[in-house]
C-alpha cells in the first residue's frame, strides 16, 4: 500500500491494496438498548402509490401474528405513518439521552419527524444531508428494545435518503410497491436494480390498486389492466407477489387514524412475505 494511499484515492497504489480488498462500510451501530431482529426497506420507484399505507399494513400484520413490529418513517418531508395510526404525542428522551419512539395500540413502536415537531402541520424544509442525519438518528438513538421486524418507510425514488438507508441500515431486504399502470415494470426497474448495486435482497412486489371488487355481484374488474406485475416479478425472478384491491374502506381507517382495525381479509395478502420459505421469516 502506497504511502499516500487512502480509501477514497488508491490511484497511487496496485490492485491488492487493502483500500481496494476491504471497501468501507457506511453501516450505522445499532442502538446499545435495542436489538432488531429484521430490518425490511419498504421502497419504490415513485410517489403516490401507496407505500406509507404498504408499511402500516405490513407492521399490523407482523403484529397481529404475535410478532414485536416497528416502523422506522424515513420519509422525512412526507411522513404519514402517525396520521395512519392515529399518533399525536410526541417522542421523548430518557436519561441515558435515548428517544423513546411511540407505540401504537396493536403494539408497533413508531418514530416519525412528525412526532418531533412542535406542529406536525410544519414543513420539513432541510438539505439532504440534515434529513440523511435524522434518518441516522431514527436508527441509533432511539431505544427500540427488542424487535422480530423493523418496517422502514422510504421516500419515493433513488435519491439521498434511499441511498442513506441502503448504506446505513443492515437491511435484510427491500419490498417493492407499485400500481397496476404500464409504468409499473420502469418503476419496478428502478427499485430493483438500485437495490442490486447494493447488495440488498430484493423480497418480493405489492401492486397496490389492483382491482376493485363490486360490491353488489362481488365479480373482481382490473380497472388498470391484469398481469402487468406477475410479469415484471417474473422477469426479476421474484416469487413473492401481493395484492391490495381499491377499497373506500382504507381509505375510511387511514383518515380516521385507525390503520390497526383493517380486517383479517386484507392483511392475508401480505401473510406471503411471512412463509417459511421467504426472507422475512
Amino acid at each position: 500500500m502506497a504511502e499516500n494511499c487512502t480509501p477514497a484515492d488508491c490511484s497511487s497504489c496496485g490492485e491488492n491494496c487493502p483500500s481496494r480488498m476491504s471497501p468501507q462500510s457506511f453501516l450505522e451501530p445499532a442502538n446499545a438498548d435495542s436489538n432488531i431482529k429484521k430490518v425490511i426497506g419498504i421502497v419504490s420507484g415513485k410517489g403516490g402509490v401507496g407505500k406509507s399505507l404498504i408499511t402500516s399494513l405490513m407492521a399490523v400484520s407482523a403484529a397481529r401474528q404475535g410478532k414485536k413490529a416497528a416502523i422506522l418513517d424515513a420519509d422525512i418531508t412526507g411522513p404519514s405513518i402517525p396520521k395512519f395510526f392515529g399518533i399525536t404525542e410526541k417522542v421523548y428522551g430518557d436519561v441515558k439521552g435515548n428517544i423513546i419512539p411511540a407505540t401504537t395500540k396493536d403494539g408497533v413502536k413508531v418514530v416519525s419527524v412528525n412526532l418531533v415537531l412542535e406542529d406536525e402541520r410544519d414543513p420539513v424544509i432541510w438539505r439532504g444531508p440534515v434529513i440523511a442525519g435524522v434518518v441516522k438518528q431514527f436508527w441509533n438513538e432511539v431505544r427500540w428494545g427488542d424487535i422480530d421486524y423493523m418496517f422502514v418507510d422510504m421516500p419515493p425514488g433513488t435519491g439521498d435518503v434511499p441511498l442513506t438507508v441502503f448504506q446505513s441500515l443492515p437491511l435484510d431486504g427491500i419490498i417493492v410497491v407499485t400500481s397496476p399502470q404500464d409504468l409499473v415494470s420502469l418503476i419496478v426497474e428502478k427499485a430493483v436494480r438500485m437495490a442490486e448495486m447494493m447488495n440488498i435482497p430484493v423480497l418480493g412486489v405489492v401492486e397496490n390498486m389492483s382491482y376493485y371488487v363490486c360490491p353488489d355481484c362481488g365479480k373482481k374488474h382490473y380497472i388498470f389492466g391484469e398481469g402487468r406485475v406477475d410479469r415484471v416479478a417474473a422477469d426479476h425472478g421474484l416469487t413473492k407477489v401481493a395484492r391490495l384491491p381499491i377499497e373506500s374502506r382504507l381509505a375510511e381507517l387511514t383518515d380516521a387514524g385507525k390503520i390497526g382495525d383493517v380486517s383479517d381479509a386484507v392483511l392475508d395478502e401480505f401473510k406471503v412475505f411471512f412463509e417459511d420459505d421467504c426472507e422475512l421469516a
